[in-house]
């Protein structure tokens, strides 16, 4: 399966992604987006700028949250939901703690060599659950600084200073600590750190949601990536055919999709695209068509798996003692990263990654988003804004299939993605502003990128 050709506008850029939407899908929209951006008005500690991980009580900051913070700040400021005042000063208070954070890496600090550790408490900033130093995190919550300072590029002191703080946050990274302090190969980058330990033992292998980290690091003034990292990272992957499409691997559906929240891949390759005549847009397309057509087959026959219900990927799952399904004892996983067509999978579907996938695959996103947000044993939008729902998995004494189990709370991350990425449905708004950031563009070149709109 060949990649589709883009056709360019008159003006050089890309046509809209989506087609002209109808009404009742639009009110749908509505719901979902303003829904979900309403998590971070209420889950954002007010001292230190900090996003909490999920609604639940006593829940950490996760960085990677707070990155889609910073993020869906300029959405909402255009769609009328908050002031331009209002979201400047929200995105000070946040880069103002991190600028004044403990970086000396001890036990109970903040972070070290411009990283952070993947999970804060929520009101002192200090580290939580001995959690690492996440490399991935860390460059999500620096590309959310660094599209804020994109959007709010206004005189005055407060805008000025917004990107002044976010350029300097993303100076201070020392993505070359990351990668050259990984013991296993010293062209990799390390997952993460830990004060106790050293550097986790393994670097970036295999296709994952790094796209973002490479072409951060890559693209740094100061401390910049080799380009053999790149090409470290690019040699695991695992190019294979499932059900007749030809696609670079990666189980989950959030692997496929993150990266896209922010950089628009339709039409620019990297050496390893170019090869196999595709690019990573068209690449998550195949990945939707995949999880269909698993979800179709169904072969480990899951209720409610059909053609207009999929999405594994990563989210809460029911935490519940093991159930017969199919003849089989079935276990269920918790939280977990799910995927297919080789797992794990224990029949847990996670909305947010069908919304995502609304701008790749329309035709076949759209209806399964149209029966999960109407389901009849939810109220309207809940199994998409929930991090999961397993109809394989009910509560005791009820008939599997007939009500299923659905998370409880809110995570930060499926809201996230839900803003995100139907403010590019709609407008392409976050792609817009991330293609004239110039360090990721330097990032994306000097990772071999080119064509599309990077000519």
């Amino acid at each position: 399966m060949k990649a589709r050709p883009l056709r360019a506008t008159a003006a050089g850029g890309l046509p809209p992604v989506a087609l002209p939407i109808a009404p009742a899908d639009q009110r749908m929209l509505d719901q979902l987006q303003r829904s979900a951006f309403d998590y971070f008005l209420k889950q954002t500690s007010p001292r230190t700028g900090l996003v909490a991980d999920t609604s639940r009580p006593n829940a950490p900051a996760s960085i990677a949250v707070v990155g889609f913070a910073l993020s869906a700040y300029p959405v909402a400021v255009e769609r009328g939901w908050i002031s331009r005042c209002g979201a400047v000063q929200r995105c000070l208070i946040t880069l103002r703690f991190f600028n004044e954070s403990d970086q000396s890496g001890a036990v109970a600090s903040t972070g070290c060599h411009g990283f952070y550790f993947h999970f804060l408490e929520l009101e002192t900033g200090r580290r939580a659950w001995q959690s690492e130093l996440s490399s991935i995190d860390t460059a999500l919550l620096i590309v959310g600084m660094l599209t804020a300072a994109a959007y709010f590029s206004g005189t005055t002191p407060d805008e000025a200073e917004l990107r002044q703080l976010a350029n300097a946050l993303y100076d201070r990274v020392d993505w070359q600590w990351a990668q050259i302090g990984n013991s296993d190969d010293d062209d990799a980058v390390a997952l993460g750190w830990k004060p106790e330990s050293g550097f986790l033992n393994y670097g970036w292998q295999g296709y994952n949601e790094a796209l973002v980290l490479y072409a951060l690091g890559m693209g740094s003034s100061t401390h910049p990536l080799t380009a053999a990292s790149f090409e470290a990272w690019t040699v695991t992957y695992q190019w294979e055919n499932l059900y007749g499409i030809d696609l670079l691997y990666a189980g989950p559906l959030f692997v496929h999709e993150f990266s896209h929240a922010w950089i628009d891949f339709r039409g620019i390759r990297d050496r390893f695209m170019r090869e196999k005549d595709c690019d990573y847009f068209e690449n998550t397309r195949r990945a939707v068509q995949v999880q269909r057509q698993y979800a179709i087959r169904n072969p480990r026959c899951f209720a409610g798996y059909g053609q207009d219900c999929w999405g594994l990927s990563a989210g809460d799952g029911p935490s519940v003692e093991s159930r017969t399904v199919a003849g089989r004892r079935q276990a269920f996983y918790g939280y977990a990263a799910r995927g297919a067509p080789w797992g794990p999978d224990d029949g847990t579907i996670t909305g947010s990654s069908v919304v995502a996938a609304l701008v790749f695959a329309p035709e076949i996103a759209w209806p399964a988003l149209r029966l999960m947000f109407g389901r009849a044993d939810a109220s309207p939008g809940r199994c998409v804004q929930a991090s999961g729902f397993n109809d394989s998995a009910g509560a005791p004494g009820t008939d599997v299939g007939k009500v299923g189990w659905i998370s409880e709370g809110e995570f930060g991350l499926d809201q996230g993605m839900i803003v995100l990425m139907i403010e590019n449905l709609r407008s392409g708004l976050l792609w817009r502003l991330t293609r004239g950031i110039p360090c990721l563009r330097a990032g994306l070149k000097r990772a071999g990128f080119g064509g599309g709109w990077l000519s």
